[in-house]
């Protein structure tokens, strides 16, 4: 069924517009929007990952979500911004105005139905900037809207109790994490006998680079023609079992604090009548 991952009384696209309409306290709702990318994860992953990843933490924490909390998940954007990925067969990309022009048009339908809270759930490392521009450019229409882009897996979660040192350093794609990950939400799409390790070069700059990551632009086949940019070996479903339970307990806080986030309110043409500076506070929601 198309709410995949998301438990059916939470998935916003089930319920018919006079539901939608009728829902209580929408102004304070988190209406949290997945958004993955179908693209290359190497020879032992699936070209979805993100998107898996992105839905199923998601999906997890807001099974475990306490009923008070209200919060409904969309259905996710499946197709992403990687171009970095598209010298490999099955990689899908759009381009950033593409995705910027899907995720504000989403917003806006998301705004028009009577919400003013939205996660947008990112899966994928290579669009956190378009997701922050979307966000940026709705808050700039709409001066009640709270939008917070966010990466899906950089909230608190057990990952760092498996995965080496120089993993934690260098490896950015179809590594360890998402490899234990995906044997926790799709254990019939991974192949461990094909997991081979591809740990990029250090970064020559320590001033540009501190951590040894590329401080340039690169592409995926830069580091390689296997497309793991990462040390996969040593992954399994019991290391991703206990990171989804970590992360999606972390997501779980996370959905609770934007219900009860109240973020300073303007009319939308405010922004152009002085910078007054927005300060945050807590409330409870109705």
């Amino acid at each position: 069924m198309l709410h995949g991952y998301i438990p059916p009384h939470r998935f916003l696209p089930y319920l018919s517009w006079t539901d939608v309409d009728a829902l209580p306290g929408k102004a304070d709702t988190v209406v949290v929007l997945p958004v993955g990318a179908i693209e290359q994860h190497g020879p032992h992953l699936p070209c979805a990952v993100d998107s898996v990843i992105a839905s199923g933490v998601l999906g997890k924490a807001l099974e475990k979500l306490p009923p008070e909390v209200r919060a409904f998940g969309m259905a996710p954007i499946t197709y992403g911004k990687s171009d970095e990925h598209l010298h490999f067969p099955g990689t899908m990309t759009l381009t950033g105005t593409t995705l910027l022009s899907v995720v504000t048009e989403i917003g806006e339908s998301v705004y028009r139905a009577g919400f003013r809270k939205l996660l947008l759930a990112n899966g994928h490392g290579g669009q956190p900037q378009v997701l922050e521009m979307a966000a940026r450019e709705l808050r700039i229409r709409h001066g009640d809207f709270v939008i917070v882009p966010f990466h899906v897996s950089r909230l608190p979660n057990a990952s760092g109790k498996y995965i080496s040192d120089e993993e934690k350093r260098l490896a950015m794609h179809a590594g360890h994490s998402e490899t234990a990950l995906l044997l926790a939400l799709a254990p019939e799409t991974v192949h461990m006998d094909r997991a081979a390790p591809n740990v990029p070069p250090v970064f020559p700059s320590k001033l540009l680079s501190g951590d040894g990551r590329p401080a340039c632009a690169w592409t995926a086949r830069d580091f390689g023609p296997s497309g793991v940019i990462g040390d996969p070996r040593g992954a399994t479903r019991e290391q991703g079992l206990h990171i989804l339970d970590t992360l999606s307990d972390s997501w779980v806080q996370a959905i609770t604090d934007l219900f009860h986030l109240r973020w300073v309110e303007r009319e939308a043409a405010s922004w152009g009548q002085g910078h007054q500076q927005g300060h945050v506070e807590s409330r409870q929601p109705s």
